[in-house]
């Protein structure tokens, strides 16, 4: 009995048009996910983080603007007299006082007296990060303010009258809370913070610097020092003394 040969299998040829059509329809669809994606989903991805940075601007913004209207410090500046002396310059007897805002009186009045025809307000400023700020954080959500010292064009600022203490954290800071370990350093070592960026970053301060406003001052009038929480100071429009209690009277 002989054995019988295997028959072999018939040759059925590659698919080659299922093929190419299934590779069509996957292009397609892929074609078609790619486009949905980027006609629709990502213009929609887009618009969702832009308003989320519009928010975040808007909530910024609307934080500034808060603190923008809320002065941290105020101080009068009342010009009791101005005279002419000897040489003909002019002498200004000035009474500093700065308030709660209330009106109140904090810490001692200060009467200068001052050679010049241009009074200088010297302050000092320490600024925060934005993040702080935009986080209402308590300790560096706004601007620290310190009225340093009144000069004038005639009197160097060396030799003009000192207002806040060096390295003290002002009255009115003190007044609310004491002043921590981390302010009293700053007051303390304001300018080696304010001239050495690692210190500054590690403080988390933005800006640290000397400002002064100044301006030719009538006799028998009032001004206003605003020194507010976005770290700018100002200097309104003079008024005429007005009877406060709490003032001590001119002498």
């Amino acid at each position: 009995m002989t054995d019988q040969i295997p028959t072999k299998a018939p040759h059925r040829p590659f698919p080659f048009r299922l093929f190419l059509w299934s590779v069509v329809i996957v292009g397609a669809g892929a074609a078609g996910i790619y486009l949905a994606d980027q006609l629709v989903l990502a213009p929609r991805r887009k618009m969702v983080a832009r308003i989320a940075s519009l928010d975040k601007e808007n909530g910024r913004l609307k934080t500034y603007l808060k603190l923008l209207e809320f002065t941290e410090r105020r101080a009068q500046l009342e010009v009791i007299s101005q005279t002419k002396d000897e040489a003909g310059e002019t002498v200004n007897k000035l009474r500093f006082t700065e308030l709660d805002p209330q009106g109140g009186v904090i810490g001692e009045q200060r009467l200068v007296e001052l050679k010049g025809d241009e009074v200088y307000i010297d302050t000092l400023v320490i600024k925060f990060e934005d993040h702080f700020v935009e986080q209402a954080d308590p300790l560096k959500g706004k601007a620290l303010l310190l009225f340093r010292r009144i000069f004038t064009n005639r009197v160097k600022p060396d030799d003009g009258y000192i207002l806040d203490r060096h390295g003290v954290a002002p009255e009115i800071y003190a007044a609310r809370t004491a002043p921590s370990s981390f302010e009293q350093e700053l007051w303390t070592r304001f300018w080696d913070v304010a001239n050495n960026e690692a210190l500054a970053k590690q403080s988390g301060v933005k800006a640290m610097h000397g400002q002064a406003i100044y301006g030719r001052l009538l006799p028998n009038m009032v001004y206003t020092l605003l020194m507010r929480s976005t770290g700018e100071v100002i200097l309104p429009t003079p008024k005429e003394p007005q009877p406060n209690p709490s003032l001590v009277a001119p002498n």
